[in-house]
C-alpha cells in the first residue's frame, strides 16, 4: 500500500477559489461519471486535493468521502500533497537513471527530509521523479521548477539548492 504523508502545510483556500470550486460542482452534481472533472478542475484551481477540497467534493456529487478519495489516489495525475513553492525534479529515463539520478533522488530526500511526491512542512520544496524529460545526453538531469540542470552530481546539489533558498 502506498505510503500518504500528512502535511503540515495547512490549507489555505482563498473564498474566491471556493467560490469557483462551487460553481463547477453545481454545473457537476447532475452529470454522470462528474467525479473526474471535479477533481480535475479542483486540482488545476488548488495545485493539489486536500482533504477539505474532497470533502467538499463528496458532499456536492453525493458520494462518500471514501469513494473520492479512492480515486484521487487511484490516478497519478493527483496529489494529496501540495505542491513547494520549488518544485525539484529528477529524472529517471534510462540514461539518468544509469547515470547516477537514484542517488540524486536519495540525497535529496535526505536534505529535505521527504519523500518523492511530498512537500517540505515550510512550503518551500517538493521532490517529484519524472520520467524521461528529453536531456539524455546531459544525464543525470534536475529541474528546479522551470530550470533544468544537467549532469549533475550529489555533490552539487547543496549549491543548486540554496539558489533557492
Amino acid at each position: 500500500m502506498a505510503r500518504i504523508k500528512l502535511t503540515k502545510v495547512p490549507f489555505a483556500g482563498t473564498p474566491e477559489q471556493e467560490a469557483a470550486l462551487n460553481a463547477k460542482l453545481n454545473e457537476l452534481k447532475s452529470v454522470p461519471g462528474g467525479l473526474m472533472p471535479a477533481l480535475q478542475f479542483a486540482q488545476e484551481l488548488y495545485g493539489y486535493l486536500p482533504i477539505e477540497v474532497q470533502t467538499k467534493i463528496a458532499e456536492a456529487l453525493n458520494m462518500s468521502l471514501e469513494e473520492v478519495f479512492g480515486v484521487a489516489t487511484f490516478y497519478s495525475q493527483f496529489t494529496l500533497s501540495p505542491r513547494g513553492q520549488y518544485q525539484v525534479s529528477v529524472c529517471m529515463g534510462t540514461a539518468c537513471y544509469v547515470k547516477g539520478a537514484g542517488d540524486l533522488v536519495d540525497a535529496l530526500k535526505a536534505k529535505f527530509g521527504i519523500e518523492s511526491g511530498e512537500c517540505t512542512d515550510d512550503g518551500k520544496f517538493s521532490l517529484i521523479e519524472t520520467r524521461c524529460i528529453g536531456c539524455c545526453g546531459l544525464a543525470p538531469v534536475m529541474t528546479v521548477n522551470s530550470n533544468v540542470y544537467g549532469k549533475v552530481t550529489t555533490n552539487q546539489l547543496d549549491g543548486i539548492i540554496s539558489e533557492y533558498k
